[in-house]
């Protein structure tokens, strides 16, 4: 059976806002980012929007700045690695394995994220897979650490994490959640499904019913939350990800890979040479993607679901992994389904 190795990272952390802010106050910020000159106009922020200063002050002075988060973000795998090298970080057979066990353990949840959200279960593992291997590894830096680093010390990006910030200060204070407490990725990123604050406000869901939305430590919601998502970013729910790609001629250059969100339709590709099975709604549109492994290429066809994928992840690379790795599990479960069932046909 699986069981998460982070269970109870949110004991004793849920608390009432006087107390959490309190302790805070209470710290030594003898260090921290309560001075740093790029977090001024961030506070004056906060405050005019109905924040205590005092307690601004007091949560960054105890943010610490990260060096390893900085590296990191400069290097993300989906940046240096190409199709082959990255898919093979994904599609091993453990992690698949670990899959159609989390797909066994949480079914009922699965089934019912699908009635509800029309999602359908193997997207959703695959989420959790490539995201935390299940629950295994969600993240251990402190996510006050990872937004202030990369708010205020990260120019390339500083104004998105320092809009991430914001939304975790929020966060906190509606979850009624130590601020110091909460653990995520490098990149602030939290849970099961790696939810960057403003995800968790506008899309975490309570599936469990019992009143907290916890994708820490509760994969059922974890789960919910991740359909939910994808719903809210239109999956439509029957159609392909991907669809094999028929050149007729050489595709000129700047059509490939030059875009996440689809702007043509299957016809008018075809009208520009390139085509794709007969089958598909040609008024459908697609981006034309073009992966390397070991110096050959493959070519394909982005459909909308496909684009839905990139908004958890803004790569190509990731949106493939997640539908190959969606498809390796779903396989892997109903043969060993079948093999049980003494060779049924599994639905």
């Amino acid at each position: 059976m699986f069981r998460t190795r982070f269970s109870g990272l949110l004991t004793g952390v849920v608390l009432s806002a006087g107390l959490v802010w309190g302790a805070a106050v209470a710290a030594d910020h003898t260090h921290g980012y309560a001075d740093h000159p790029a977090a001024q106009p961030f506070i004056s922020e906060m405050v005019s929007e109905g924040f205590d200063e005092a307690e601004i002050r007091a949560v960054l002075g105890s943010a610490e700045r990260q060096d390893s988060i900085i590296k990191a973000i400069s290097r993300p795998a989906e940046k240096r690695l190409n199709w082959g090298e990255y898919r093979n970080i994904f599609l091993r057979d453990k992690r698949i394995n670990q899959g159609v066990e989390f797909w066994n353990e949480y079914q009922d949840a699965l089934q019912r994220a699908e009635r509800v959200y029309a999602v359908p279960a193997q997207i959703i593992v695959a989420i959790i897979g490539v995201e935390t291997r299940y629950g295994r590894n969600m993240g251990s830096y402190r996510v006050v650490d990872s937004l202030s680093t990369l708010g205020f010390d990260y120019p390339p990006r500083g104004k998105f994490f320092q809009g991430q910030l914001k939304e975790y200060f929020y966060l906190v204070r509606e979850e009624h959640a130590d601020p110091f407490s909460l653990k995520g990725s490098y990149a602030g990123a939290m849970g099961f499904g790696q939810f960057i604050p403003s995800s968790f406000r506008n899309f975490a869901v309570d599936f469990d019913g019992d009143g907290k939305k916890d994708i820490w430590n509760n994969p059922v919601d974890a789960i919910g939350s991740v359909a939910n998502y994808f719903s809210a970013h239109g999956w439509r729910t029957g159609e392909p990800v991907r669809s094999n790609v028929v050149m007729e001629q050489l595709a000129d250059e700047s059509w490939i890979n030059a875009d996440l969100k689809p702007q043509l339709t299957l016809a008018q590709w075809s009208e520009r040479g390139i085509r794709t099975r007969t089958d598909l709604n040609a008024e459908n549109k697609a981006i034309l993607l073009r992966l390397e492994t070991e110096g050959e290429f493959q070519h394909w066809f982005g459909l909308q679901n496909f684009y839905v994928i990139t908004r958890y992840n803004h790569s190509p690379l990731y949106a493939m992994a997640v539908y190959e790795l969606s498809e390796a599990v779903a396989a892997k479960r109903n043969q060993l389904l079948a093999d049980q069932s003494g060779g049924a046909q599994v639905k």
